[in-house]
């Protein structure tokens, strides 16, 4: 055990040197995976900070029905209790909103304070919120399409508005997104083996009578190997730490933008990092990828 320690160590010490030997081509070839690492981390960024206000978005869509403003008085509560029990497989929950309560609702907004208080009346109509349930053996966003043309006809009804059409649409970026990550990194993963296989070429070429006498005095294949294994495996991590830096950088002038806008909208959002565990997880992948590089590298361009 000891002497396998040992062997590692002094391994691992070599690629060290071998790095702090050419500092230019270290440095540069750091940058190189670096840079090409940022955009997937800035991109995941972007995922995981949109991801929770996705989810507190309601995935069953919702019906509004708006009722003509000349609509009796108790239209509204008639039509819930209607489609209730009309449409009771289809409809999750029926909420009627009248014209006072959403009058009052649009007063506690200090923006629409000012607006509303020169009105002589309150122009909004009553309004029916249904919340569909999710079928079976049949897509929700045409079940709704589908209801919305039926409800459209129905005796005081001005306008059906279909409110959670925008969520389909929303997944749908949100899918595309995750697939482009994908692809992105499927990319950066080739620029981290094109970089790192070019760079243990390099060395092995480099140092091809030292590998030769090595050899000459009994030094095995997983000895000449390893230290070119530790230096794309090194090369590799340290990338990925370099990247993180650049993405932190990245974001401060990026949410220092993101929050001014958001301030003018009244709300609050920035974009963070992925958690400590996935970065660290990505390194070590990075770092595998790295070695396994370097091993195609090393064992193709030393055998001489």
């Amino acid at each position: 055990m000891k002497r396998w320690l040992r062997q590692h160590r002094y391994a691992l010490w070599v690629a060290v040197r071998r790095l702090l030997a050419h500092p230019f081509s270290s440095v540069s070839n750091i940058l190189v995976i670096s840079l090409a690492l940022t955009v997937p981390i800035l991109a995941a960024s972007v995922l995981v900070s949109a991801e929770p206000i996705v989810r507190e978005i309601p995935v069953s869509p919702e019906l509004t029905l708006f009722l003509n403003p000349a609509a009796p008085e108790q239209a509204a509560n008639t039509l819930g209790e209607t489609l209730r029990r009309d449409y009771d497989d289809e409809i999750l929950a029926v909420r009627v909103v009248t014209r006072a309560q959403a009058l009052a609702r649009l007063k506690s907004n200090p923006s629409w304070q000012a607006a509303l208080s020169v009105l002589p009346d309150n122009p909004l109509p009553d309004a029916v919120v249904v919340t569909l349930r999710q079928p079976e053996g049949q897509e929700l966003h045409r079940l709704a399409d589908s209801l919305a043309q039926q409800w459209r006809t129905i005796e005081h009804v001005d306008t059906v508005q279909l409110d959670s059409e925008w969520v389909r649409r929303l997944e749908a970026i949100m899918r595309f997104t995750r697939l482009c990550l994908a692809l992105l990194a499927v990319g950066v993963a080739l620029v981290v083996l094109a970089t790192v296989f070019n760079t243990v070429r390099m060395q092995a070429l480099t140092q091809r009578e030292e590998i030769g006498v090595a050899r000459l005095v009994g030094a095995t294949e997983s000895f000449v190997r390893r230290p070119f294994l530790y230096l794309g495996a090194l090369t590799g991590f340290i990338s990925s730490a370099v990247a993180v830096g650049l993405a932190l950088a990245a974001l401060y002038p990026i949410n220092t933008a993101l929050m001014k806008l958001a301030a003018s909208y009244g709300t609050q959002f920035a974009l963070q990092l992925p958690d400590f565990l996935s970065l660290l997880m990505s390194a070590v992948v990075v770092a595998i990828m790295g070695a396994l590089s370097a091993r195609w590298s090393v064992t193709r361009n030393t055998r001489f």
